[in-house]
């Protein structure tokens, strides 16, 4: 049998998914708070959109071979909450896209600063 060695980065972004996954199971308990958009939610969508715009050349080709990393966070923009992705990549400028997404998960915007 031949030894296996896995990539640094696949297994971190194991760990990563696995740790989203394991939150959002052990928080997401039913009850009022069910219909809530959940960060696991808000990374599916936000995960489309960027395929989107790497599909419609949006975004050229490096910034799906290069992803570095995957951040999920929440910002208050205009009094209202949303929930950041931003996806960032090992060489290249600009080495971020950030996707903003509504409480309600609709798409409220994207861009390379983060603001």
């Amino acid at each position: 049998m031949k030894n296996f060695r896995m990539n640094r980065g696949i297994a971190t972004s194991i760990v990563m998914a696995a740790a989203i996954i394991t939150a959002t199971l052990a928080f997401g308990h039913g009850g009022k708070h069910a219909d809530k958009f959940t960060q696991l939610q808000a990374l599916q969508k936000a995960t489309k959109l960027f395929d989107q715009l790497i599909s419609k050349d949006k975004l050229d080709q490096s910034w799906e071979t290069g992803l570095q990393k995957v951040t999920i966070s929440i910002r208050t923009h205009e009094g209202k909450n949303e929930i950041v992705v931003s996806f960032q990549r090992k060489e290249g400028d600009p080495k971020a896209v950030y996707i903003f997404l509504n409480s309600d998960g609709k798409y409220a915007g994207s861009n390379f600063t983060g603001e």
